[in-house]
């Protein structure tokens, strides 16, 4: 299992469903894009507006596609049948509001499975749906992209993290050479790859795809009793696997470095540091916090232990058995590269696909980002 690099080189944490809030359409065009991760199915509908996107329409479901994917290799029956269901829900809100415009992805389960293929046919004979696995480089391409706007004119070097359900995606960017106030419009210039820097333009260093994600970690270690000896090995493991990471051991700049976390596990974690009763993504997203911060929210989990993490209002019934892996990976982070703030990005995937499809129209322009001062 190892981690992946080019060649030569959710998050929504909602309960159960996503609720669905659907604005009175007006005239214009809308997108979609779909993620089928290893653990949620989730959608977003929108229409251009300026620089960014009116969400019109959202899904969110715990599919666990990837249930039982480290032991046998396969996508189990049941897995794949609560799935499908889940996909005839996106299909019909895709009719419902008429949607031409969508691209729709399924990731690291789908790209490890033995049964992937068969997989694949199964949905577009169920649903219609035109669903395409997408490879681990694609995958972190959109997840940077969705954070430019997030990306702080002061930004030197930047790191964005985006820990899935089955694989976590690392990306190291040098904009040194990029105008300050260039930085996040040349962030969203990586939509068309990592290989081709741009004279004066953002660099890619080095990314790698870590293939232990919140749900793979946390299966990995299932029959580790002790809670907080669990947390302890996940975190060992995970950073193991750090060790072909060009920045690794060079650590952390001393100025001008940002990391951007996104991920359920960042905005839960994010969301218990407010004392959130009731999520607010308004509230979380864009968020900056200390690592003093990360550490004691990640503590009271270890404190609370399973039961009471089963039970804690901020953290949700579904992301119970979730929060602990992801916590290990998003603390061994945090120490591996020595930095006292972490920015908090509510956004993803799908939020990428939609920047992408919208840039390559002409209907959405990355000259109008701002980025954070």
């Amino acid at each position: 299992m190892a981690p992946r690099r080019p060649a030569g080189g959710g998050a929504f944490p909602k309960n159960t469903v996503e609720p669905s809030v659907t604005r009175q359409t007006e005239e214009g065009a809308l997108y979609a894009a779909l993620d089928l991760g290893t653990n949620s199915c989730r959608m977003l509908i929108a229409r251009p507006r300026g620089s960014q996107f009116q969400v019109v329409d959202s899904f969110s479901k715990p599919v666990q596609l990837g249930l039982g994917l480290e032991a046998s290799g396969r996508l189990s029956r049941s897995s794949m049948a609560r799935t499908i269901h889940a996909l005839q829900v996106c299909r019909r809100k895709l009719e419902q509001h008429n949607v031409k415009s969508m691209r729709l992805v399924a990731t690291e389960a789908c790209r490890r499975a033995r049964n992937s293929r068969d997989f694949m046919r199964n949905i577009r004979r169920e649903t219609g749906l035109p669903l395409e696995v997408i490879d681990a480089e694609e995958e972190a391409r959109l997840a940077v992209i969705s954070c430019a706007p997030l990306v702080s004119h002061k930004t030197e070097t930047l790191l964005v993290v985006d820990i899935g359900g089955g694989s976590t995606e690392l990306v190291w960017i040098d904009l040194e050479d990029v105008e300050p106030r260039e930085r996040p419009r040349a962030i969203m210039r990586l939509s068309d790859g990592f290989g081709n820097p741009q004279p004066g333009g953002a660099r890619v260093v080095d990314w790698i795809s870590v293939p232990l994600g919140v749900a793979t970690l946390r299966d990995m270690f299932a029959d580790v009793e002790d809670d907080q000896g669990r947390f302890a090995l996940m975190s060992w493991y995970f950073e193991e696997l750090l060790a072909d990471f060009a920045p690794y051991a060079d650590g952390s700049p001393d100025e001008g470095f940002q990391i951007i976390g996104t991920s359920g596990t960042v905005t839960t974690v994010a969301a218990s540091h407010l004392n959130l009763r009731r999520y607010d993504r308004n509230k979380v997203d864009g968020l900056t916090m200390s690592t003093e911060q990360i550490d004691r929210v990640i503590h009271s989990y270890l404190a609370l232990g399973p039961d009471g993490r089963r039970m804690d209002p901020r953290i949700g019934r579904e992301r119970h058995a979730l929060i602990m892996s992801g916590a290990a990976i998003l603390q061994t982070l945090m120490r591996v590269w020595p930095t006292n703030k972490l920015s908090v990005a509510d956004r993803g995937l799908r939020e990428g696909l939609l920047y992408a499809q919208m840039v390559r129209d002409g209907v959405l322009r990355p000259e109008g980002l701002n980025g954070v001062a």
